[in-house]
């Protein structure tokens, strides 16, 4: 059985002190990902895209524009590398660095948890009807 946490319990616990360089830490790591389609985008890259096309084609409804600017956002981060592949024509590819593949391991149980807990997009709009 479960009981509620009265304000005075949390004066006789032990609370871990959050210092102002963890928060600010905290903080601009969720904002990264938090920004529209970056989480989708670097999603799409450790599920093996790695081409442009191929993140626009798997993320539905981002465009060419906004991924262009998140990718830069992304790279300016340390999560994405861009890399030129000189051959007729030029091509591009976008790989997670090792700092994004660590964000993307630490993201996967927040992946589950969308999984278990979200309805889709088309279950909600049934609901709410």
């Amino acid at each position: 059985m479960t009981r509620d946490i009265q304000p005075a319990d949390i004066h006789h616990r032990d609370i871990q002190h959050i210092d102002d360089d963890e928060c600010r830490r905290f903080q601009s790591s969720i904002e990264l990902v938090g920004r529209r389609w970056s989480s989708a985008i670097l999603l799409a890259m450790a599920r093996g895209a790695d081409r442009f096309s191929e993140i626009v084609a798997v993320v539905p409804g981002l465009s060419d524009r906004l991924l262009s600017v998140r990718m830069k956002e992304l790279e300016r981060a340390g999560l994405v590398e861009r890399e030129v592949i000189a051959s007729t024509p030029v091509r591009v590819r976008y790989l997670l660095t090792a700092r994004g593949s660590d964000l993307m391991r630490s993201l996967q149980p927040l992946v589950d948890w969308g999984q278990r807990w979200e309805e889709p997009v088309g279950q909600q709009e049934r609901d709410s009807a």
